[in-house]
């Protein structure tokens, strides 16, 4: 059972937990809130961000990305149809393409402003950068969210799943991505049928039990953040 440092609404170690939970691999969650800078967790992973693996006697596998790639390498192999960065060259490289899309634009645009100024700041120290949300920075990824809608919409009228015919990390980061802001309240649903679609699909499958089960102290998740029919 590998260790994964995480935290809750972290998009970046939700994915990897979906991928965990679609491999059926059940890891020991160590919840990291990575602002206290702690230094044995700095010893693992000098960067100081979310998610890091430690997977039995071996180093720690640091960063969404890395640790996607790593458990590919040591268990995608073995899983035939069910691998999530599928066998084709091609294939793979348009999943990597999404991959990125969802971990680095998605992330940088929607989730990771979202999160920070509406869950990270409500436990950090003024000194920390904790205090009030920036409005203007919420407003802002409230904006971008909708053309992200757009896009998995698009991708998903002309594809089964969102990198090809096959669930695979595409799906995964960008429902994990989703499913933080779907938290907060702030997925406008009603703006792509397709995309919401796609998510109810993703939403219904058992690796995504535990993440509808996620709570913060002091929060509460949207009305629709648990709701398979939303």
């Amino acid at each position: 059972m590998p260790d994964l440092y995480h935290h809750p609404l972290d998009p970046q170690s939700r994915f990897i937990r979906l991928v965990l939970g679609e491999y059926g691999i059940e890891p020991n969650l160590i919840e990291e809130r990575v602002h206290e800078r702690r230094h044995d967790f700095l010893l693992m992973n000098p960067a100081g961000t979310t998610p890091v693996m430690l997977d039995e006697h071996g180093p720690p596998v640091p960063g969404a990305g890395i640790i996607a790639e790593y458990l590919d390498e040591t268990r995608g192999l073995g899983m035939a149809d069910r691998r999530l960065l599928p066998d084709h060259p091609l294939v793979r490289l348009e999943v990597r393409r999404l991959l990125d899309w969802f971990n680095a634009k998605f992330f940088a645009e929607v989730s990771e402003p979202l999160v920070r100024e509406k869950v990270y700041r409500r436990y950090m120290k003024g000194e920390q950068g904790g205090g009030a949300p920036d409005m203007d920075a919420v407003r802002s990824a409230r904006s971008n969210v909708r053309y992200h809608l757009r896009y998995i919409g698009y991708l998903i009228r002309a594809r089964r799943w969102l990198g090809g015919d096959t669930l695979s990390y595409a799906d995964l980061a960008a429902a994990a991505h989703l499913s933080c802001v779907d938290f907060l309240g702030d997925v406008p649903w009603a703006e792509d049928e397709g995309a919401k679609h796609w998510y109810a699909r993703i939403k219904s499958r058992p690796s995504f039990r535990p993440l509808l089960a996620d709570r913060m102290p002091g929060m509460m998740p949207s009305a629709t953040y648990a709701d398979l029919d939303f």
